[in-house]
């Protein structure tokens, strides 16, 4: 099974929006190698979204929910593919962390930084599903506080 990451300015089109919408059409995309891997897309694949602009970072799944075809938006061409959103991952994988680590040197992220679709190899995607866990122990900014924060001093309470 193809495994793939699709990039986008999360101020454009967040994770958090995917999830919010469950599935979008995934357009836009005019780059040459990228409409050829986009086209190489088949439902069920499974994809890395990821966050371009200041934060660059692997932040959720998602997977491949209709076959690729024409974009009848795009005069130029190109092609589209719905993504419907899986989950978001435990923590982000900065882009920093991936081109730290040696087994990344020829992944298309590190290498060709502007492309926005590309396949992820096998052992890659493990790879940055085990970066994605948070260290045993370590706080993961879901888990809820054992007690609520002490409200400042003349705070008024929200109902």
């Amino acid at each position: 099974m193809p495994y793939w990451l699709v990039k986008e300015e999360p101020s454009h089109y967040a994770y958090r929006d995917l999830a919010r919408d469950g599935a979008t059409d995934w357009s836009g995309v005019h780059n040459a190698l990228a409409q050829r891997y986009l086209k190489a897309m088949r439902p069920g694949d499974p994809v890395y979204y990821y966050h371009s602009g200041p934060e660059r970072a692997v932040v959720g799944i998602a997977r491949v929910a209709s076959a690729p075809r024409p974009d009848p938006g795009d005069a130029r061409g190109a092609w589209t593919v719905r993504l419907a959103a899986v989950r978001p991952l435990p923590a982000p994988v900065p882009l920093s962390a991936i081109r730290a680590d040696p087994a990344f040197a020829a992944f298309d992220l590190v290498r060709i930084s502007r492309l926005s679709v590309m396949p992820v190899p096998p052992a890659l995607w493990a790879r940055i599903g085990s970066m994605a866990r948070p260290a045993t122990g370590a706080p993961t900014g879901r888990a809820r506080a054992t007690a609520p924060p002490a409200r400042a001093r003349g705070a008024r309470r929200r109902r």
